[in-house]
């Protein structure tokens, strides 16, 4: 569904969709800082999810722009971005800066309308510099967010089952998810084919940052406009694939846990930086999945092999982001203050993070 936008978004979306023009000239600041500050508040009160989702696409890249495109950050965001971003952010529910449902999830369109959602089929809508590596990084989230939506509909169905005790469709449902956790890790494994490390570290990394724990930034950036913040700096969590539903939804269906310490923490914020209706799908896999509890008092050899066989492919897949972390930040050089490869683009140790999260993972496997 192609979703248009009313004319007085117009100089807004056309300035969007020409940054990766804007980003040569050095002066990107102030070829945003012409933007008009056009009041949402009708707009957010009349128009569908869609249509806010696509404004904030357009409006989350110009403020990743403002900040990142010149090689000192600013301490505050104009006017002409910081209302309209932070009025789409209240209306959508989540932060006012660049998400991964923007980054991802609204980022895209098919090339040919007939065909499947995969990856000789998809386009970037918005760039930040318009390279290869920044839109094959997209794009493989892209296939896998697309290829995962079968694993969510049989978790519902799995829950169902499990609550039931219906052995056979819980067989079924976990046979389905091993599979297509087959295809997801295996889109994963394609991201080195056309996004080269170097490329990604120096090209496409640096845009999406946020300003919480960022030593570039200090305590934040003002958002010029906005009287609730009465001036004051925000602090908010740059974009990660973190930030995506399906691991953490996958981790409540097969109640796989993480300890309570500093990453976990950090876990939890990311969860407000993910669409409401995403939140509250994990939270309601969380509250009734008794999936776990069930295999585990069966006696079906088969079930507990199905279960273990999908939470391997859940660690397999943390191990590739283990893989590609390491080759694709920690191992790369760079001076920027903005851009540091110990610290990942929502401000953690990420090394650290990958490695717990993939461990207690495999903890989880069930004796057979």
């Amino acid at each position: 569904m192609k979703v248009e936008l009313p004319p007085a978004l117009k100089p807004a979306r056309d300035m969007a969709l020409s940054i990766p023009q804007l980003v040569c000239t050095g002066r990107v600041r102030a070829l945003l800082e012409r933007l008009p500050v056009i009041d949402l508040t009708d707009f957010c009160a009349t128009a569908s999810e869609a249509e806010q989702r696509i404004a904030m696409l357009h409006y989350s890249f110009m403020v990743q722009t403002y900040v990142w495109g010149e090689p000192e950050a600013p301490r505050a965001l104009p006017a002409c971005l910081a209302v309209p971003i932070w009025q789409l952010s209240k209306s959508l529910g989540q932060p006012p800066l660049l998400p991964y449902s923007s980054y991802t999830l609204e980022n895209w369109a098919l090339i040919d309308d007939a065909g499947s959602i995969d990856l000789s089929n998809v386009r970037v809508i918005q760039h930040f510099d318009g390279g290869m590596d920044e839109a094959w990084f997209i794009l493989v989230h892209v296939a896998i967010e697309a290829r995962a939506g079968e694993m969510l509909d049989e978790a519902l169905s799995l829950i169902a089952a499990a609550e039931a005790g219906d052995t056979r469709e819980a067989a079924r449902c976990l046979s389905v998810m091993s599979a297509v956790w087959d295809d997801v890790n295996a889109i994963f494994d394609r991201m080195p084919e056309r996004c080269d490390p170097y490329c990604y570290f120096h090209r496409v990394r640096p845009w999406i940052h946020g300003w919480k724990d960022n030593p570039a930034l200090g305590p934040g950036l003002i958002y010029e406009g906005v009287e609730e913040t009465g001036g004051a700096p925000q602090a908010f969590r740059g974009q990660t694939g973190s930030q995506s539903s399906i691991v953490p939804a996958m981790d409540a269906l097969l109640s796989v846990g993480h300890a309570a310490d500093p990453l976990r923490s950090f876990l939890d914020e990311l969860h407000a930086y993910r669409p409401p209706a995403h939140r509250r799908l994990i939270e309601d896999i969380r509250a009734a999945s008794k999936v776990r509890s069930y295999i585990e008092g069966s006696d079906n050899a088969e079930l507990k092999m199905l279960y273990n066989e999908n939470v391997s492919k859940l660690a397999r897949f943390r191990t590739r982001h283990l893989e590609y972390a390491a080759s694709y930040i920690n191992k790369q050089a760079s001076h920027s203050a903005g851009n540091d490869p110990d610290v990942g683009t929502g401000g953690t140790p990420f090394m650290k993070y990958l490695k717990k999260h993939r461990d207690e993972a495999e903890a989880h496997l069930l004796p057979v």
